[in-house]
């Protein structure tokens, strides 16, 4: 795999983290794809926003991902839900590393797994799943989240600031764990971080 100055610096902080991985404790397994590519120098990764007529989570932003098939593991996982939402197709040499595990609320541990697309692939949505995809900047996550208070929680709901919007654990608290590591070398815990009560079912 061949990275420029820029993305080599910011690629070797994954390297040297120390996952957590989460007891499933009667939940299901699921991972999603962090997939890192270049574009004129500078790291880039996708989100979507899931179509209104899936049965979980419609028209929310998220990550490409989904639960475990049988016999999978996190990183067959996301590359095997990376190719089916966008039609990237990613070898298992190309992770770079997995972040910690984020338990949610509607009965899933959600393993982050952080690839190396490398050029820009020609991309293949899935229209059944994805109504939209956004290729976005890892120095756009380089903004502070909110932490909110909500009396169903004694956790802080995260509101990550990115298109234009507020983006909610998982995929906010995912998103800010990722930016911590990779432009500030920090080791920062965010399976604390508490989803909406919208998102609990």
């Amino acid at each position: 795999m061949v990275f420029s100055d820029q993305s080599a610096g910011l690629v070797a902080q994954l390297a040297s983290f120390d996952r957590i991985a989460a007891p499933l404790d009667g939940r299901r397994a699921a991972a999603v794809a962090i997939a890192l590519s270049e574009e004129h120098g500078r790291l880039t990764f996708w989100l979507t926003r899931r179509t209104s007529e899936l049965r979980d989570h419609p028209g929310q932003f998220a990550l490409p991902g989904g639960r475990f098939d049988t016999g999978e593991d996190a990183v067959a996982a996301a590359l095997r839900e990376l190719h089916e939402e966008l039609g990237i197709t990613a070898e298992r040499e190309q992770v770079l590393g997995l972040l910690d595990d984020y338990p949610t609320r509607s009965g899933y541990v959600m393993t982050p797994v952080v690839v190396w697309i490398g050029d820009e692939p020609t991309l293949s949505p899935n229209p059944a799943e994805v109504a939209e995809v956004f290729r976005i900047p890892v120095t756009d996550l380089d903004v502070e989240p909110r932490f909110l208070d909500i009396p169903e929680s004694d956790r802080p709901v995260i509101q990550l600031p990115l298109l234009d919007r507020l983006l909610h654990a998982p995929t906010g608290a995912i998103l800010y764990q990722f930016r911590e590591i990779m432009l500030h070398q920090r080791v920062t815990r965010v399976a604390d971080l508490e989803q909406p009560v919208w998102a609990w079912r």
